[in-house]
């Protein structure tokens, strides 16, 4: 069975809604239990607490690490669409996307694909349609990387809010020098990564499929 921590990004959640469960259980039993009231309150308290701390593990996971040539799922989730589009932020060119989607119960840190250098970052504020809206990666709130690998290929990565996601927490600075598999941000609560890459890469996966940040290939560079 795996082992799990607890992401520091969930420090400020987890401290408050502690508060809240132990204040309302106080509340609920004090004078022998009379406030019997309270008690489905306490209970949702409770439930939400286990909610929140469920949100915020992280599985202990040894990485193998990988060659210079794979393309490593940025999140655990569902692969949801692969197509070739034009990339309008970045490269203003054809590329291929891969994108992964996050429900609520998958783990929500996000990883780098590949080792190399942050060439560009830029958060853009925006909507909170649905993470697997075709237009969620122009129109949500999102932020986007672009890590050059030493072989001189850029592969962007693209943090997407969602419905209801309301915080993206991104890492990356530009000049800094990444390995694939590091921490490369945090979503809160749903949403979806985008990766975008030159069309000449060979796609390993395929829609629906399950996936694991920092571990599951998604594609060759080579």
């Amino acid at each position: 069975m795996a082992a799990y921590y607890l992401h520091k990004e969930g420090t400020n959640s987890i401290i408050w809604v502690t508060l809240l469960m132990f204040l309302t259980g106080a509340m609920a039993f004090m004078e022998g239990g009379r406030h019997w009231i309270l008690w489905p309150l306490w209970i949702a308290c409770l439930f939400i607490w286990g909610l929140v701390v469920f949100f915020f593990r992280i599985p202990r996971r040894e990485y193998p690490g990988t060659d210079a040539e794979s393309l490593l799922s940025p999140a655990d989730g569902t692969v949801v669409d692969i197509a070739q589009v034009h990339e309008p932020e970045y490269f203003s060119a054809p590329c291929t996307k891969i994108s992964v989607f996050m429900s609520p119960t998958n783990v929500h840190v996000n990883r780098y694909p590949v080792s190399g250098k942050v060439v560009y970052c830029r958060y853009h504020a925006g909507k909170y349609l649905v993470a697997w809206h075709e237009k969620s990666s122009e129109l949500n709130e999102r932020n986007t990387v672009v890590v050059r690998t030493p072989q001189g290929v850029d592969v962007l990565v693209r943090q997407i809010a969602g419905a209801v996601a309301r915080r993206i927490v991104p890492y990356a600075k530009v000049g800094m020098e990444v390995s694939a598999a590091e921490e490369l941000g945090f979503i809160k609560f749903g949403s979806r990564v985008d990766l975008f890459f030159p069309p000449h890469v060979k796609v390993l996966v395929k829609k629906q499929q399950k996936v694991k940040g920092g571990i599951s290939v998604l594609a060759e560079l080579a």
